[in-house]
């Protein structure tokens, strides 16, 4: 999709900051969302991830005004809305299911916020115009919902939103119903719309795929708080618990205890094995070691690594890898190896060796 935007006809605002400010909410006696915090910088592409249930989504809606908070304050560019009604906000939602009306064409679906805003007929013309050039659906504005793709439903649901020219933009898990293909089509798209209205975004998603690709930064969800906040590099390679480092990317989880003190310290892994803790090193108490797949070799061990050996339990041919599960002890460790053409693969039941190196390896409690 070629993204062209009307200057003239869709406004620009500065983007808006958003500070969400001590911020609890409960269902009756059930506490959804417990003591939030957040900054969101003006113009930056955030995305709330984290596992159904988290409390994502009713923060998200929270923002928008269809949630109710217990107390706590909600400010979008310097003023709190939280006592607000949605329609005063001037924030944009586009919700999961998309919520087009299927007797309207996609024109009259775009031009409907305007119209409830009593807007000049010139002005929402222009505007709708302006709004389906943007997201590629000129072509397409006297065809009903039911004659598009997903793909193209989704960006009428954006033309809406866009045409009303809100202050802030809310995805409410805005790919979920597309196909695989199509997702990663629409979230590059999503991202160069975003970058070019400079509109400061929110994406509610379960997909660290997502996240990763397509945002500035991330708040991790769980159990109704905020786990931990930062670009998605940071949060993959520096997770401040084994939460973030097991749902942002596959990461080994090996339980163990720390023994000795001071400068000399090591990991005696469950069921066998000893990684040196390097000088340094904070261990929390009850912690494990973690590790990623890429960060293990198979088969070899590098001069700076520590060999654990095992028994491969199972493969899995990715194309440009290949994972082996390997039996160290009481765990299963996934090791991720380079595959090039010709290489021969282990086999299942074979003993091998593995090399961890203490300095790609993280401690972490829960």
């Amino acid at each position: 999709m070629t993204i062209n935007i009307d200057k003239a006809t869709l406004a620009e605002s500065p983007a808006k900051a958003i500070s969400i400010r001590d911020v609890n909410l409960y269902y009756g006696s059930l506490h959804v969302l417990k003591d939030i915090n957040l900054e969101i910088q003006p113009g930056e592409f955030f995305a709330f991830l984290g596992p159904s249930g988290c409390g994502k989504t009713t923060l998200l809606r929270l923002i928008a005004g269809f949630n109710q908070a217990d107390n706590g304050a909600v400010v979008v560019g310097g003023e709190d809305v939280l006592d607000m009604p949605p329609w005063k906000r001037d924030i944009g939602m586009v919700f999961q299911s998309y919520a087009l009306w299927p007797h309207m064409t996609v024109a009259r679906n775009v031009a409907f916020g305007l119209e409830e805003r009593r807007l000049p007929r010139a002005d929402v013309e222009k505007r709708v115009a302006a709004a389906l050039a943007l997201v590629g659906l000129s072509h397409l504005a006297d065809r009903r919902p039911s004659q598009l793709s997903g793909g193209q439903q989704q960006r009428v649901a954006l033309a809406r939103t866009i045409a009303i020219e809100p202050k802030v933009l809310l995805l409410d898990e805005p790919l979920s119903n597309l196909d695989a293909k199509m997702r990663v089509e629409v979230r590059r798209e999503l991202r160069e719309l975003q970058q070019r209205l400079r509109l400061t975004t929110i994406f509610v998603t379960h997909d660290q795929e997502e996240a990763n690709t397509v945002c500035d930064r991330i708040a991790v969800f769980n159990e109704g708080r905020i786990q931990q906040v930062g670009t998605p590099m940071h949060l993959y390679e520096k997770p401040a618990n084994l939460f973030v480092a097991n749902f942002l990317g596959t990461a080994n989880i090996l339980e163990g205890s720390v023994q000795g003190d001071g400068a000399v310290r090591s990991f005696e892994v469950a069921g066998g094995g000893r990684i040196p803790v390097p000088s340094g090193v904070e261990v929390p108490a009850r912690a494990k070691l973690v590790f990623r797949p890429q960060y293990a070799t198979i088969g070899t061990v590098e001069a700076d690594a520590v060999p654990l050996s095992g028994t491969i339990a199972h493969r899995e041919f990715l194309g440009a890898t290949v994972r082996y599960g390997v039996e160290v002890g009481t765990a299963t460790v996934l090791v991720d190896a380079p595959f090039h053409s010709g290489d021969g693969l282990l086999e299942s039941g074979s003993n091998t060796v593995l090399g961890i190196k203490p300095a790609s390896a993280l401690w972490l409690a829960d």
